[in-house]
């Protein structure tokens, strides 16, 4: 299907992803409308813990202040990097942002103003994971084949900070990459990556969706969009919405994640265009209510006239950048509070 000239283009960026993503390889209700903004709401204005509650307060509301979108790539390694957050960081900015009092939501609710998940008096997170590394979502084998998810994955990490704090929710969003090199293939393609199977890699996606967390496009393997023609563009962002949804059928993909954080020359076409299969004929058409940017800090909120849902900001989780832009809006009185 591809030319020899799009192959070409293929390994340069491959090399460049491998570069970008560091040295490493690499209780909540179901609904498949997580995207579309359709969230289950079940316990919604119940009492938080005491641990939220003595260490933010009720809050005065504020729903023209800042949303923290937090950025993630890979969870694990010996110690942090540009793109790599060890464990132990991960779980210490989960506590961080709690007993501030933050709940998650997904660019989707953001985008819907649905804060249904935040309990009055408290504000809106959201963690963001690009690029689909094995080591934000693991799986792992028994003796019998049952699989269980990595406690020490970026995921498996969530599932055992849910259970011990409540109001703390399935609610995130995944950028997704479906044919990058090492490993950022839905989470993993070979065992050489953490042990994980290609056959598993649908199964993850699907089990996100079922769980509340939001599906992103981050195009099929992280093309530097400037680099390329308008029709690659559409191409690299309509086959990845094509992979989201051979998984998940119907699910309406909104948010999509520019690659290291570059336009295509053409500013639109990350929101909206059209990829012409060669072979079929058949239009693949896209349109995404949100872009994320991968910095400049919180983003504005959606009641803000200023907010530009094509251009939304993010806080990268680097050093002690987290921690520092949360002490500012906590310092200025500038963040959201429902």
């Amino acid at each position: 299907m591809e030319t020899m000239t799009f192959r070409a283009m293929l390994s340069v960026t491959l090399v460049a992803l491998a570069a970008a993503c560091g040295s490493k390889p690499g209780g909540t209700p179901k609904t498949a409308e997580s995207a579309s903004g359709a969230i289950a709401t079940e316990g919604v204005g119940q009492k938080t813990s005491s641990a939220g509650d003595t260490m933010a307060g009720k809050l005065p509301a504020n729903h023209m202040g800042r949303i923290p979108v937090l950025e993630y790539h890979v969870i694990g390694g010996e110690k942090n990097a540009l793109y790599t957050r060890t464990v132990a960081s991960f779980k210490a900015d989960l506590e961080d942002v709690y007993k501030r009092g933050y709940r998650p939501i997904t660019i989707a609710q953001m985008l819907d103003k649905n804060f249904a998940d935040v309990p009055d008096g408290m504000s809106p997170v959201i963690f963001v994971f690009d690029d689909a590394s094995p080591e934000q979502f693991s799986y792992i084998q028994g003796a019998d084949g049952k699989l269980t998810i990595d406690p020490n994955s970026g995921v498996g990490i969530w599932e055992d900070f849910m259970k011990t704090h409540p109001g703390w929710k399935n609610r995130g969003t995944f950028c997704l990459l479906n044919g990058a090199a090492a490993g950022h293939n839905f989470f993993g393609d070979n065992p050489k990556f953490h042990g994980q199977k290609k056959e598993w890699r649908f199964q993850k996606v699907k089990w996100l969706a079922d769980q509340g967390f939001e599906l992103c496009d981050h195009t099929v393997w992280h093309a530097r969009l400037d680099k390329f023609s308008d029709a690659v563009v559409q191409e690299q962002i309509a086959r990845n919405m094509m992979a989201i949804d051979s998984v998940v059928p119907g699910y309406k993909v909104r948010t999509f994640a520019l690659p290291y954080g570059i336009w295509p020359k053409n500013r639109q076409l990350a929101w909206q265009g059209t990829w012409t299969d060669p072979k079929t004929g058949q239009a693949h058409p896209y349109k995404f209510d949100a872009v994320l940017e991968v910095s400049g800090g919180p983003t504005r909120s959606p009641y803000d006239p200023q907010f530009d849902p094509h251009s939304i900001k993010r806080v990268e989780a680097i050093a002690d950048d987290i921690h520092k832009v949360l002490d500012g809006l906590d310092k200025n009185k500038t963040r959201f509070v429902k």
